[in-house]
């Protein structure tokens, strides 16, 4: 098929990848390029940098509803477009171009969840299962029949093993779609109403640890966070990222466990108190310096021993 591939981070591009191996993608429309780091430079989407390293053109309107994109879009006369976590919701001009319609890659089990953030809301939910549907895109936001569906285990995985798991499953159902669909037996299910649930985008700070909630409340949010939305707190008024955590072993000594607010380093073991008992820190960023072990950065902090330090949410 003749395809047009819409989509912008990491999990696009992995399915971009696969696509292009099997069909002509002949353009790939992606979000502008943001502004990143301490040098506020332009920086291109994941799945920008994969199409022009594959010679496909690529595109970056800002809008897909005026008359001239939708013109220009329509020259390329394309089969199919596929859509993953492009950024914006298609119009209906723009659906009713290709031949075979408009298919979405959607990162959950419809009709949960449905928004921008289904990944990282399906493991503050403390959900034990996740998945991708292969949807029918309609006017409004992912409400469309889905075709297939492939789900797998949350278990502890981080955010960004998750969303590489689910990139790979889904760019093969995404496949098994295309041949359907052009074979013409596809069957499509509609979305159960009664079961909607909406994954709103997540915002600066939501993913940040508290020592007022508890500790799965706390890993939950570490586990969800990424390099986009990190999980920050303070430790001895220094701020740092927590990029893994788990909950305390039963090698934690009891009578020296954290209060809530309250740090601990026993055993070459970092743990940090919160409202209904500790969670043990595995690895951490402190702002300005790169990725280390928990140990490690304990190791600087004065007082530590002691259990004269305290940590806050920022």
């Amino acid at each position: 098929m003749r395809v047009v591939f819409m989509g912008t981070p990491d999990f696009a591009a992995s399915i971009l990848d696969e696509l292009k191996e099997q069909h002509e993608v002949i353009a790939v429309y992606t979000q502008p390029d943001a502004v990143r780091g301490r040098g506020k430079k332009l920086v291109p989407s994941p799945v920008k940098e994969l199409a022009q390293s594959a010679g496909i053109p690529v595109f970056q309107p800002t809008s897909l509803r005026t008359p001239e994109e939708q013109d220009h879009l329509r020259e390329f006369a394309p089969d199919m477009i596929c859509v993953a976590a492009y950024g914006k919701i298609l119009p209906q001009e723009v659906l009713d171009i290709p031949e075979y319609g408009c298919l979405n890659v959607h990162a959950s089990l419809l009709p949960k969840y449905r928004g921008a953030a289904p990944i990282e809301r399906a493991i503050l939910a403390g959900d034990e299962q996740t998945g991708v549907c292969i949807m029918r895109m309609e006017a409004g936001m992912d409400t469309g029949d889905y075709c297939i569906c492939r789900s797998c285990d949350i278990g502890d995985m981080s955010c960004k093993r998750l969303t590489a798991e689910l990139a790979e499953k889904g760019a093969y159902a995404l496949l098994s779609a295309m041949y359907s669909i052009e074979q013409g037996n596809v069957y499509w299910t509609r979305q159960d109403e009664s079961q909607v649930a909406y994954a709103p985008k997540i915002e600066k700070g939501e993913l940040n640890c508290d020592p007022a909630d508890t500790a799965v409340t706390n890993l939950r949010r570490v586990q969800a966070s990424s390099d986009a939305h990190p999980s920050k707190c303070s430790i001895a008024g220094k701020g740092v990222t927590i990029i893994a955590a788990k909950a305390a072993g039963e090698d934690l000594d009891k009578s020296n466990a954290p209060d809530q607010g309250k740090v601990v380093f026993q055993a070459k073991k970092l743990y940090l108190g919160c409202a209904d008992g500790p969670i043990e820190i595995i690895e951490i960023k402190p702002d300005g310096k790169k990725e280390m072990s928990a140990a490690a950065f304990a190791s600087g902090v004065q007082g530590i021993k002691a259990g004269n330090v305290i940590w806050e949410r920022m």
